[in-house]
């Protein structure tokens, strides 16, 4: 029975597509013989008390269009990976050897850990310590470099462009300004993928350092165009005046909130030209709803992929979309702690400024 037991895992914060990769896996797995066992809430599930439960292919009804994770997640525990100032956090080595312990309790010959940078991080390290681990990379903020996207951020970006155009019409309403703010702690993809799409005027992210005089600017020269309001959408880690806007300073074993600059850059605009400016933060609505239809063929493939890696004990190594346009694998090691940011030279900051997008510089 060992040999054909095979562990799947959630972490970090939850995502549209968690649920259809683990409909991938069970289903695909079951087809190449493999019984499927869900860990529940992280990680932390395979910690004493186990929590842990068969999934069968009749569970998996439904889940292709289910937002969340039917098995729960958790980006904070003794799994946590980052801490701090965004800083890495090695797992302990009881805590290491307890996991080990019950995953083989449980006749587990493979885990697939589904998350992000910081679940991937545990994962290259439980792998380090002997468990036979593969990963599938989620974010929202596609900001991880070993593949070409990750799955939610088509999803998240479809929400923060319907949130756009919504904003417009309300707007153009009252002559205001319309601040939106979107996730995006070091990257500022769907702040740039969103705002192009979306019609924004002026993108605020992290990898462009911006200021309110050329903010100011922009709103002063669509006002002798004619055009008496101004959508701005600003990812939530886009510093301002040097600092990230944060709703707490964090702890020892998790990262600051960030959150609030949104409101920070309304006011400021509404201090300078005097136009009533109003923010809007999505938060968490971006994590949550039916994935797109992308994101459901992308989930797709990456369970099955990974349900391969496993056939073929590929241990230590994350699931891949690669330039190519196809599945592949890449190194654990290779693919954690590597930011993939917006170039500010690129082809798409290149297409905004061509249509006289503003990004605060």
């Amino acid at each position: 029975m060992g040999q054909h037991r095979i562990g799947i895992v959630t972490g970090g914060g939850d995502c549209p597509g968690l649920n259809a990769v683990i409909r991938a896996i069970v289903k695909a797995g079951d087809i190449n013989g493999y019984q499927s066992v869900g860990i529940h809430g992280g990680l932390d599930g395979l910690l004493t008390p186990v929590q842990a439960s068969p999934l069968t292919v009749r569970d998996m009804d439904g889940l292709l269009i289910r937002g969340g994770t039917i098995l729960g997640t958790a980006n904070s525990g003794r799994f946590a990976a980052k801490a701090g100032a965004g800083k890495t956090r090695l797992v302990p080595q009881k805590t290491l050897e307890e996991a080990k312990k019950n995953l083989n309790h449980l006749g587990l010959s493979a885990l697939i850990i589904i998350g992000g940078d910081g679940s991937l991080t545990t994962a290259q390290q439980m792998f380090e310590m002997g468990f036979p681990v593969v990963g599938v990379p989620k974010t929202i903020d596609n900001d991880l470099d070993a593949t070409q996207m990750t799955f939610g951020f088509d999803t998240a970006v479809a929400c923060a462009v319907d949130a756009l155009d919504r904003l417009h019409s309300t707007a153009s309403s009252h002559n205001r300004v319309m601040v939106l703010e979107v996730m995006g702690r070091y990257a500022g993809w769907i702040a740039a993928y969103a705002g192009l799409a979306g019609g924004a005027d002026v993108i605020l992210i992290p990898e462009i350092k911006f200021n309110f005089e050329a903010i100011q600017k922009k709103i002063e020269e669509r006002e002798v165009q004619g055009k008496h309001f101004t959508i701005v959408i600003v990812a939530e880690g886009a510093a301002l005046d040097q600092q990230l806007v944060a709703t707490d300073s964090g702890s020892s074993d998790r990262e600051i909130k960030l959150g609030g600059i949104g409101h920070e850059v309304a006011a400021r605009i509404e201090s300078l030209t005097g136009k009533e400016s109003r923010c809007v933060v999505l938060g968490h609505l971006q994590r949550g709803g039916q994935p797109t239809q992308w994101d459901r063929q992308l989930c797709t493939r990456f369970g099955v992929r990974a349900v391969r890696m496993v056939a073929k004990q590929e241990f230590g190594q994350m699931v891949a979309l690669l330039p190519n346009g196809m599945m592949g694998a890449v190194p654990l090691k290779e693919a954690v702690n590597k930011i993939r940011a917006v170039d500010p030279k690129g082809e798409l900051v290149m297409t905004a400024r061509a249509l006289g997008i503003s990004f605060g510089d």
